[in-house]
This record gives C-alpha cells, sequence and structure tokens, in this order.
C-alpha cells in the first residue's frame, strides 16, 4: 500500500465512523452537534483526499479500493441511525443503501469484463445533496428559527429521486455494454457446446 496523504484521510474517514457512532448516541443537544460535526468532517475528507489524490498525481489501486467502502460505511451508519431513532423514513434509506449495493456490484463486475468506465453526471450531485441531508438530520435542531429536521428530510426525498435518477443512467449507460458481453457470453458457450459434440 502506497501511504499517500489522500489515503491517511480516507482511512481517517474510516476511523472516525466509529467515533461518529458514540457521539450520535450522547443525549441532548451535545449528541446533535458532535455527530453532525463528526460526519460533515469525514464528509469533508471525502471531497479533500479524492483533490489531493487527483492534483498530486497520487492515485492508487488501494485509494480506488478504499474511497468508495469508506463513503458507503459513513452513510450506511448514519442512516441505519438515522432510521433507528425514527428521524429518517426506513424506505428512503432501503432506496440510497439499495442503489448503492446494486451499482457497485455493477462496476466491479463491469471492471472484470470490461475496459469502460460508466459514470453518472448526477453522481455529485446526488452525493452532495444526500451528506447535506444527512448532516441537518443529525443536527436536528433549530438554528436560526429554521427546522433542520425538516429542511434535512424534505433534502433527502431529494436525495432519493436523484438516487434513482443516477442508478437508471449508469444502467441505461451501461445496457449496451451488458448486451454486449452477454451476446459474447452465449456465443463462446454455443461454440465450447459444439465442440463437446
Amino acid at each position: 500500500m502506497t501511504w499517500t496523504l489522500s489515503n491517511q484521510l480516507t482511512i481517517s474517514r474510516v476511523l472516525l465512523i466509529p467515533l461518529f457512532a458514540v457521539a450520535f448516541y450522547v443525549p441532548g443537544n451535545l449528541g446533535y452537534i458532535s455527530a453532525a460535526a463528526l460526519f460533515g468532517l469525514a464528509a469533508a475528507t471525502d471531497w479533500l483526499d479524492g483533490y489531493l489524490a487527483r492534483s498530486r498525481n497520487e492515485v492508487t489501486a488501494f485509494g480506488r479500493f478504499l474511497d468508495p467502502v469508506a463513503d458507503k460505511l459513513l452513510v450506511v451508519t448514519a442512516l441505519v441511525l438515522l432510521v433507528e431513532t425514527d428521524r429518517a423514513p426506513a424506505l428512503l434509506a432501503a432506496i440510497i443503501i439499495g442503489r448503492e449495493i446494486v451499482i457497485s456490484a455493477l462496476r466491479e463486475w463491469l471492471a472484470q469484463v470490461s475496459s469502460i468506465v460508466h459514470v453518472s453526471s448526477l453522481g455529485k450531485w446526488k452525493t452532495a445533496v444526500q451528506m447535506v441531508s444527512i448532516i441537518l438530520l443529525l443536527l436536528h435542531i433549530e438554528v436560526f428559527g429554521l427546522n433542520m429536521h425538516m429542511i434535512g428530510l424534505l433534502l433527502l426525498w431529494v436525495a432519493a429521486l436523484l438516487t434513482l435518477w443516477s442508478a437508471y443512467e449508469y444502467l441505461r449507460d451501461a445496457w449496451g455494454e451488458l448486451i454486449h458481453i452477454q451476446k459474447e457470453d452465449s456465443e463462446k458457450s454455443a461454440e465450447a457446446k459444439a465442440d463437446n459434440e
């Protein structure tokens, strides 16, 4: 493993997750503020480690593996905790988590059988709205007379819609490649069957 600054930030994001989970259960405003702050800090490292890796030409295989894993661990942990305490609808959490599982599995499979990498243009917007919504739901208090929970809930609905749309875009763009791969597999199976006969 190459111990670059971006990789160190990614690992720090993973290490922040248990601290965030502990802060989540601290009662009262202290718990709300500290959990939101730790989640926000972890989310900020997601942007920063990617920026540093690209700007310093330090993109590594380890970083490409761990970065999305760290992101998903952070988001899934937050959503599960929010659903457990009735601060977020289970349906929205299921949509967001389910999309990540499906698209991650599809990306992994396509990476093994094709050199084409599909990227949805909505991905960054989806991630940004998702992170902000979770921070506001974690904050859960009024700030300058604004109900952070209600705003966060509204943004989580927006994030879920963007999640579904970006998944559709990804599947649409990857569909031709999937059909091509399936056709090649069918032809190879037919040839192998003919050889055996």
